[in-house]
């Protein structure tokens, strides 16, 4: 990380910050919380965080994530990645995630660059964007994290902004304590190479109250504007994802930040695997002895045999 990047508070602090706060109020234990993450300005978050944590490859924070869950549904996981990181190379991973639903967090620091790599426009930088290290205004239609989230089959969807930590704080409590696949997109200012979402930005520094001569900040909370994204009925469904795709389009003058969707009607990875093997959440394969005190293994593999088995 750059010292300009320290000297004006890297957004990459508000979420760091949000996270520790949010596992210490629901007091999880150490030993019970794994963070992952992968490669960018956010993968050295579980270096700081008293927890287990795994640093993974460029992309791949999810799938090695979610095998750790499945592997020991005891353990409480939360998986972090850039933009880049998780709606660039790891987008089919994205989309492949949200189809399982399983019981974990996954928050992506959202800056609109590749802020490790010399700012590079990343998938969520709008179209026609010039921040300070682009030769040329950016060519790409940008990526709407949070429809592509619903769309994909994540059960639990919500944005934060790093600047603003207690509320991003509540935010991530909510998805770690959901049943279901979470996802938070958190905004953050990038003080070194995204000159144009600054922090003065986001708080409106341009949009002036004609009336108060005040600054208007484009960061709105929805759920004091009467905005409900629980789903407490199925019959709910399709009109709350309506909603949703309503509000994920907001962007300019106004940002909404909040829960925009939540649905724990949708089972989980795990009761679907519970409802085939009947012992799983007893016996996950972490808990399952593989070889006795001589290192023989003591795995025995006939029944997953006989389940592959494809009688003629």
């Amino acid at each position: 990380m750059s010292e300009n990047a320290v000297l004006h508070n890297c957004g990459d602090f508000g979420i760091l910050n949000a996270i520790q706060m949010a596992l210490a109020d629901m007091q999880i234990p150490p030993y019970k919380a794994t963070i992952f993450s992968g490669i960018g300005c956010s993968g050295k978050t579980p270096h700081f965080i008293k927890t287990y944590g795994i640093h993974t490859l460029h992309g791949r924070v999810l799938p090695f994530a979610q095998g750790a869950k499945l592997a020991n549904p005891d353990l409480q996981i939360i998986a972090v990645g850039g933009d880049g990181d998780g709606l660039g190379i790891g987008a089919g991973h994205f989309v492949g995630a949200g189809r399982r639903n399983v019981d974990m967090t996954y928050i992506i620091f959202n800056n609109a660059v590749y802020g490790l790599t010399k700012g590079q426009a990343s998938p969520t930088l709008k179209l026609g964007m010039k921040t300070k290290s682009l030769p040329q205004p950016n060519m790409n239609n940008s990526v709407n994290p949070i429809a592509l989230a619903l769309v994909s089959g994540f059960t639990f969807i919500a944005r934060g902004y790093s600047y603003d930590v207690r509320h991003l704080k509540d935010v991530v409590r909510k998805a770690v304590e959901h049943k279901g696949l979470a996802f938070v997109d958190v905004l953050q200012p990038c003080p070194t190479y995204n000159d144009i979402n600054t922090k003065e930005w986001f708080q409106g520094a341009d949009l002036m109250d004609p009336n108060t001569k005040r600054a208007m900040p484009r960061i709105y909370k929805m759920e004091e504007q009467g905005y409900d994204g629980i789903v407490r009925d199925p019959s709910e469904m399709n009109a709350k994802m309506a909603k949703v795709i309503e509000k994920s389009n907001e962007w300019g003058d106004r940002i909404p930040i909040g829960v925009f969707y939540q649905n724990e009607h949708i089972p989980t990875y795990q009761e679907r695997i519970s409802a085939r093997i009947e012992n799983y959440r007893e016996e996950p394969p972490a808990k399952q002895q593989i070889a006795d005190s001589n290192g023989k293994t003591v795995t025995n593999i006939e029944r997953l045999l006989n389940d592959l088995r494809v009688d003629k």
